[in-house]
């Protein structure tokens, strides 16, 4: 198997690496032709610009001039037709805002009598607790219904009518990473969000200062200890570095001046709030400009630079069109973005209009990111929701891109860092697990983080023990987990004094969580396979490869790859006769399908 998997992994790179043939528009941004236009065109276009077509729709594309198919995917109305995420309530007001850590809240407890909303009991026995379970409970609701906004999307990932839309929200919140981990607000993270729909296919100064003033943005990257006199320096440096100009474009003197001119921003809630007596108004010298320069005076001046627009465009063009951009066509992009003021509508338009992106070289080179495959998937079985079976916000992460939670403030890494032997295994599980669900499933916002420790502690406290015997940890489960939902010793010593009880903390924040917060519907794929077979009236197990190739796979199969898999089916099937099979096929078809989307050509769009 391990032999297996390396020679599809080195399959896969060739594929990527390899253009069908040398084509004759490379770098030509000069719009393409209506006699030029074809369905492979139409599919390249909704793969690309939204998660790949059905049939129908591709079918629907192709019937259409160039310009008509781009402006129907750039149309964006105003009031979106699909349904808004479905809040659970788990917010409170004392919640807000949230401390730092449990020890950050129970100093404060001890110190004002109350924190979190809650006071601290009167008398008794473990008087903080309550307030510790508030904190716990937090944490893990916050994690819940993000997992939730994560397959809210998804969703719209899936049905909406504009897949443009969701793709460059897709792309801006790899682009302006931020996580809830640490940002611990789901209702920041939905908002932010919902500010890469509505605005990121409008103007990039208006979406770049929204995201400067976001919540989400300014939570994650410390905009709180950001204040006059000590000016922090990461989101000065981010953006430069990784939002607009990218590294080597400013000296370390520009970071430092530029972060005084950010001070004083801060959030009150889900709201920015600029604190006056916290914001430098001194001179500042940022990128050659001199003057008394705020937060959007800097970022206006940063737009000024002609690295900017080109830094965009570049990004761009590597995560819609193909990863290899010459230095000059990458400045020709840039003054494309630029001379248009930054409207990202326009420069979208541009792209998707131009002859390179219907170039051989471009066709059929992209790795699907995670999400883009699993989403691919759904859309290509003709699916109308999500299933909850396999669990969205698992399979993804397994694969290597969870929602809402980028690895760091860069974002994720595109192309081949996707694909790892390892990684290309998973892809043929995740395959696996559609077509034939897992029985074993056990949904992961109904089972607690950590669950062995959370449930130990449920089994001994129904055994009849108290909560010091209940909470107290075993042998199984020193050192096995990491952070603040580590329940090790270090934590009961903080416990001596029963002022509260962490591991009963973690316990009761848990249960408290999935009290509140809403389940996630679990069902699975309902597919007829066989139904696809029968309407598209095949009757060889050559036409149901070709059928299948051709309703998934962007790459044309290799002649003896397509011969192998009609052989491998037959076999399945126990027959060449398949209008014969229609009985008993399903099965046959299932495996079929799981070996073929999970070849290296499958992984490409």
């Amino acid at each position: 198997m391990r032999r297996l998997i390396s020679v599809m992994l080195a399959v896969l790179c060739g594929l990527a690496a390899t253009p069908l043939r040398a084509g004759d528009w490379a770098e030509d941004l000069s719009a393409i032709a209506d006699s030029q236009w074809s369905a492979r065109s139409a599919r390249h276009l909704l793969e690309r610009a939204g998660f790949a077509g059905t049939p129908a729709e591709i079918a629907t594309f192709a019937q259409l001039t160039p310009s008509q198919a781009v402006a129907q995917l750039l149309d964006i109305p105003v009031q979106s037709a699909l349904p808004p995420f479905e809040h659970s309530g788990v917010f409170d007001p004392g919640l807000d805002p949230f401390p730092a850590s449990r020890p950050a809240t129970t100093e404060a407890a001890k110190a004002n009598g109350e924190a979190l909303g809650i006071e601290v009991k009167a008398s008794g026995n473990r008087p903080v607790q309550p307030i510790v379970n508030k904190f716990f409970y937090w944490l893990r609701a916050s994690r819940l219904e993000t997992d939730r906004v994560a397959y809210w999307w998804a969703n719209r990932m899936l049905t909406s009518p504009q897949p443009l839309q969701e793709k460059m929200a897709l792309f801006w919140h790899g682009h302006f990473a931020t996580n809830e981990d640490k940002v611990r607000d789901y209702r920041k993270m939905l908002q932010q969000l919902e500010l890469f729909q509505r605005e990121g296919l409008g103007n990039f100064r208006t979406l770049l200062i929204a995201v400067a003033q976001d919540p989400a943005m300014l939570a994650f990257l410390d905009a709180g200890v950001n204040v006059k006199g000590a000016p922090n320096e990461n989101f000065a440096r981010e953006i430069m570095e990784l939002f607009t100009m990218g590294v080597g474009h400013y000296s370390e003197e520009d970071v430092r001046e530029a972060a005084r001119a950010f001070t004083g921003w801060n959030y009150e809630g889900l709201r920015f709030h600029i604190n006056a007596l916290a914001h430098d108004e001194g001179e500042k010298l940022v990128l050659g400009r001199k003057g008394a320069f705020g937060g959007v005076e800097v970022i206006d001046i940063i737009l000024e630079q002609p690295v900017t627009a080109e830094f965009i465009a570049g990004k761009l063009y590597r995560y819609f069109v193909r990863a290899d951009l010459s230095a000059p066509l990458q400045r020709q992009l840039g003054t494309v973005l630029r001379e248009s003021n930054y409207d990202l509508k326009y420069f979208m338009a541009t792209l998707f209009l131009a002859k390179d992106f219907y170039d051989e070289a471009t066709f059929a080179t992209h790795i699907k990111s995670p999400v883009e495959l699993v989403i691919s998937t759904y859309r290509k079985l003709g699916l109308t929701h999500v299933p909850g079976v396999p669990d969205f916000n698992v399979v993804t992460g397994a694969l290597g891109q969870r929602l809402m939670h980028p690895p760091t403030v860069a974002g994720w890494s595109q192309g081949r860092s996707w694909i790892t032997p390892a990684l290309l295994f998973e892809r043929g599980n995740f395959i696996l697990d559609v077509v034939y669900p897992d029985i074993g499933f056990v949904p992961p916002d109904r089972y607690p983080f950590y669950g062995f420790q959370i449930l130990q502690v449920q089994e001994r406290l129904r055994a009849g023990m108290d909560i010091s015997a209940a909470t107290k940890p075993g042998d199984a489960d020193v050192g096995t987990a990491g952070g603040e939902d580590m329940m090790a010793a270090s934590n009961l010593l903080a416990d001596r004094d029963e002022a509260f009880n962490t591991r009963y903390g973690s316990y009761r924040g848990w249960q408290m969580a999935i009290e509140r917060v809403k389940p996630i519907m679990r069902d699975t794929a309902r597919l007829n396979l066989t139904a696809m077979v029968m309407n598209a009236e095949l009757t060889s197990p050559l036409e149901v490869v070709d059928y299948f190739a051709a309703r998934f796979v962007s790459v044309p199969l290799d002649a003896g790859v397509r011969e192998s898999l009609a052989v491998f089916f037959e076999a399945e099937l126990g027959t060449a006769d398949v209008a014969a099979a229609q009985s008993y096929m399903e099965d046959a078809l299932r495996v079929f399908l799981h070996v073929l989307l999970s070849r290296p050509e499958y992984q490409l769009g």
